[in-house]
């Protein structure tokens, strides 16, 4: 691999191939790599708050799975809270 010398008396070098100034002979090619990785679980972390498209690592053909996972969610959590709401109003009525 080749380096442009940018301050050879503190060993820094340009790695012309990814643009970054380091210390000659390190690489942080691995690093933009594994930014890459997080960049791709980030916007699909995003993207799945929007409850439409479908996930990185999903099955083909499930775009919709968001949106009814979402809504079979809301509807058992609506049930649980309002039956609780439901028993303290009986449990005030019998006192």
């Amino acid at each position: 691999m080749s380096w442009i010398p940018v301050l050879p008396e503190f060993g820094l070098g340009c790695d012309p191939i990814l643009g970054f100034v380091t210390a000659q002979g390190e690489s942080l090619g691995p690093i933009v790599e594994q930014v890459d990785l997080l960049e791709k679980i980030t916007d699909d972390i995003v993207g799945s708050l929007s409850g439409e498209g479908s996930f990185l690592a999903s099955f083909p053909h499930r775009e919709k799975s968001l949106v009814y996972a979402g809504g079979i969610t809301a509807i058992w959590y609506g049930l649980a809270v309002g039956l609780a709401v439901a028993g303290l109003i009986m449990l005030a009525m019998m006192h």
